[in-house]
């Protein structure tokens, strides 16, 4: 294997061409000739059953995740029979790219991948470490490798998030640093690619030109996943389960105001799916909380505590600029 140009300091270079161990004290994988027997060893299933119930709709994108386990789960098989064009496995590559708009559960997907990948034991840890070019790139030279190393040196062992990614390169500024830090995560992509899997995450078209300006980073991405927008349905199923999980529920009447509301957000610029559902219900409780606050002598219920009325959606100012 070429020795990288980009070494991490305390991180492990891989010695052989292999997925990594199992963590300690979990079952290992070894052995295993049936999908069943590697299914029931790293418990994967609910893993995906998890994302299954967590995530509202999303369906390409959780079959892309199958597809993803199960081509993971193979993979295992084909490694205990020893079975490899040149007679040694390798683990396959396992960089991706997100694209789609904000709010639509990219960050979720990538915490259950890297989950699925720790119990089938392709990367040592698990965690997810979320950045964006500030994270990575340095405002003056000699500050953007220690920067970059640093954030791979954490994310060693599990999966490394790029949010925005598109904005490491900026090809308009002649002094601009982003490209010592794509080089050095090519390198480290590359070669160490036994020990981190790296998600690059953005708009889709931003995406593709940064890939068409970079062929070196688009070579190295193997799975290429879209996350659609919710339609309006979607929206209030998940603006239902964010209020049951803080305790509250729609009163008579404002479920049916919170889809008109969407109806006019969607239309207005920078929404962006489930955050602005939960920003749009942080909002509907701040008024539920004042109208509850202005009678100080009534005795409040659970009912009271719990619900939000029609009002409290209706005096959005979505509703005031669509009537002016």
């Amino acid at each position: 294997m070429t020795k990288p140009l980009y070494s991490i300091p305390g991180t492990p270079q891989p010695a052989a061409a292999s997925p990594a161990a199992p963590p300690a004290g979990e079952p290992a994988s070894t052995g295993a000739r049936t999908v069943s027997e590697v299914l029931a060893q790293s418990q994967i299933e609910a893993v995906m059953d998890e994302l299954d119930r967590d995530l509202v709709g999303l369906a390409p994108v959780k079959q892309r995740i199958r597809d993803i386990a199960a081509l993971l789960v193979i993979d295992k098989l084909r490694a205990n029979l020893g079975l490899a064009a040149d007679g040694r496995h390798t683990a396959p590559s396992l960089h991706m790219c997100f694209t789609g708009n904000p709010g639509t559960g990219k960050t979720t997907v990538a915490l259950r991948i890297a989950e699925i990948l720790h119990r089938l034991g392709y990367v040592r840890k698990g965690h997810v470490v979320s950045v964006t070019r500030d994270d990575l790139v340095g405002q003056y030279i000699g500050h953007t490798a220690p920067k970059t190393k640093e954030v791979l040196k954490k994310a060693m062992g599990g999966v490394l998030f790029i949010d925005e990614a598109y904005y490491l390169y900026r090809p308009e500024n002649e002094r601009d640093y982003g490209q010592e830090a794509i080089e050095i995560l090519l390198q480290v992509m590359e070669n160490q690619r036994d020990d981190l899997v790296v998600i690059l995450a953005g708009y889709k078209d931003r995406m593709d030109t940064f890939f068409k300006s970079n062929p070196g980073m688009s070579s190295r991405i193997a799975h290429h996943i879209d996350f659609p927008d919710y339609g309006n349905e979607e929206l209030l199923q998940i603006a239902d389960r964010m209020l049951a999980a803080q305790h509250y529920r729609f009163g008579p009447g404002a479920r049916e105001a919170f889809e008109q509301y969407l109806e006019r957000r969607m239309r207005q610029p920078h929404f962006a799916n489930a955050r602005s559902v939960r920003n749009a219900l942080d909002r509907a409780r701040l008024r539920a909380a004042s109208r509850l606050f202005a009678d100080r002598e009534r005795v409040l219920s659970e009912a009271d505590l719990t619900t939000l009325m029609p009002d409290d959606i209706l005096a959005s100012r979505v509703f005031q600029a669509a009537a002016s």
